[in-house]
């Protein structure tokens, strides 16, 4: 609720919100190969709408690394950057990116993000980096490297010209990287990044870098974010969706993620389906108003959470106190290197590779480790946009094995506890009953499991088991080819006089073959709610003449009997 505290509190956190993100909106802006100023723009237009529309108390929207690079990767194939051709097809792109995001908040598909693995956005994000400080080397070293060629032929045009290196363009580059290293590690309540670019620009002055080849950013247009109008060119639009969707769907899981995880500290719920809509707004609105697709930001997010922001008023407060900003000091970028602005985006490229989550990965699952080396070798390699696919497209390939392969165990009653629980005899070995083979299924009954579920029902009824229990709480899920194997077995069960039984079957699964009538074709005398329930039926069932010369005696009726 906002009252006089929490604007006093997110008055405070908007400034601190917008000192950071000057610096950062020129960076990203470059990264995109648009004009430094549209990253401003999209400082100042997505945050609000998204702040509005959106869940969370702290999300911070606006220019992020990796849809910037995205977006670069996309739209310098089919225009020069920075000129008004490109600029009109990034902001066809980000309207197109805002409908997917919009269209998806409505139909309520906030769950999609759960489809992509952590892996795949470390990988990604990792990649993107990578490329990142790829594309900045030149600029930091002073050498021509042209925006086209892949990441490769890029990397060779560097070699090629490392020895005309200028000392003066690095030499800024490098004052300004450790400058910010250094406030960020002594004085972290400062604005490093802020600071460092302003004493690359002094020390430019003063060592007479546009006299010796340092190139200046130039002076920026005091100016609001002018209202602007995306192409509607059919053709335009055709070529632009499949990567609209790409950055749609980049843009969603930036900022549910950055949204669930500063939550979990605040003690806040996010909905899904409504920052999905609030990010949808803010690009559809930025697109007419200059601003190119942004996300959240993680740095900008956490930064006014720890500033003490109360509500989403400190997202609006930091934005229209950029615009002031801008206004204020617009001109004194004529006085900003690129090589400053060069060596701040090498920093902000190697902050985003988590290499605690890289450790983490490789050693906890080879499959995951696959999913994040094809993420990011596609990254490098690949068209940005296929690289998210490709990750998401492997890791359901891995969910898929797994789920399809459902764990079969067999159970048996633990003798030595007077409740007789059933355990696991691979884990604890117990005798079994020699005219009842008891096991549990532990996963989904679905389709890709059929088989071998099927196969080892087969050969339970090859080895001759007389009597057959499964018991159910394991299964999770049961659809019409998973109904329809339980029914096969049953019937052949049945058709040589054997028993095939079910118990603790849970609620979604004896639903569902209710509905279906397979409960009438499986037996409904043959499915029962607890274990107990079910061996005091089966019991009466055995062959009493094999149980005199039982000597195991594991069930409680045994002895009753």
């Amino acid at each position: 609720m906002v009252n006089k505290d929490t604007l006093k509190a997110d008055s405070m956190a908007g400034l601190t919100g917008a000192i950071i993100v000057l610096p950062q909106g020129i960076a990203f802006a470059a990264i995109a190969g648009m004009p430094p100023i549209y990253g401003l723009y999209t400082a100042m237009i997505t945050p609000i709408i998204a702040a509005l529309f959106g869940s969370s108390m702290h999300l911070i929207s606006g220019p992020t690394t990796a849809i910037s690079l995205v977006i670069f990767g996309t739209v310098s194939k089919f225009a020069v950057p920075e000129s008004p051709e490109y600029i009109q097809f990034v902001l066809t792109l980000t309207l197109l990116a805002g409908v997917f995001q919009l269209g998806m908040g409505l139909a309520r598909l906030g769950s999609l993000v759960n489809f992509v693995s952590h892996s795949v956005i470390v990988g990604f994000t990792a990649g993107a980096a990578i490329l990142i400080a790829t594309s900045q080397l030149g600029k930091v070293l002073g050498i021509h490297i042209p925006r086209e060629g892949d990441f490769i032929e890029k990397w060779i045009h560097i070699f090629q010209g490392i020895s005309d290196t200028n000392l003066y363009v690095f030499g800024i580059a490098m004052f300004t990287l450790i400058v910010a290293l250094a406030i960020k590690k002594f004085s972290p309540k400062m604005p490093n990044l802020l600071v460092s670019m302003i004493g690359g620009s002094v020390l430019a002055y003063f060592i007479g870098g546009s006299e010796n080849g340092v190139t200046l950013v130039g002076k920026l247009s005091a100016n609001l974010p002018p209202f602007t109008i995306p192409n509607f060119e059919r053709l335009e639009i055709e070529e632009l969706v499949p990567y609209a969707f790409a950055i749609a769907l980049l843009g969603l899981i930036e900022a549910v993620a950055i949204g669930k995880s500063i939550a979990s500290k605040s003690g806040q719920r996010i909905d899904g389906n409504q920052e999905f809509i609030g990010q949808g707004l803010s690009n559809i609105v930025g697109s007419f108003f200059s601003s190119y697709a942004g996300s959240g930001s993680f740095t900008r997010s956490g930064v006014n959470y720890t500033a003490g922001a109360k509500t989403p008023m400190a997202a609006i407060f930091a934005a229209v106190m950029l615009m002031l900003i801008l206004l204020l000091i617009a001109p004194l970028t004529a006085y900003l290197p690129i090589a400053a602005m060069g060596g701040i985006i090498l920093l902000v490229a190697f902050n985003l590779i988590d290499f605690v989550s890289i450790k983490q990965i490789f050693k906890s699952s080879k499959a995951e480790a696959s999913v994040f080396s094809v993420t990011l070798l596609s990254t490098l390699f690949l068209e940005l946009e296929f690289a998210i696919y490709m990750g998401v497209i492997l890791s359901l390939v891995f969910y898929l094995q797994r789920t399809s392969s459902p764990r079969i165990v067999t159970l048996a009653p633990d003798k030595d506890n007077e409740h007789r629980p059933f355990v696991n005899i691979e884990r604890r070995p117990m005798p079994t009953c020699p005219q009842l083979r008891i096991i549990r299924i532990d996963g989904s009954l679905f389709f890709g499991a059929v088989d071998k579920v099927e196969d080892f029902l087969s050969n339970v009824f090859d080895a001759g088991e007389p009597n057959l229990l499964i018991v159910g709480n394991g299964i999770g899920m049961i659809d019409l080819a998973g109904a329809e194997l339980l029914e096969r077995q049953a019937n052949k069960w049945k058709a040589v006089g054997k028993g095939f039984y079910f118990c603790s079957l849970r609620y979604p699964v004896r639903d569902y073959l209710k509905k279906g009538g397979f409960d009438i074709h499986l037996g409904k005398e043959n499915m029962f709610d607890t274990k107990i329930a079910a061996l005091q039926s089966i019991y009466g069932q055995l062959d009493k003449g094999i149980c005199a010369n039982c000597t195991t005696k594991i069930f409680n009726e045994c002895s009753n009997g």
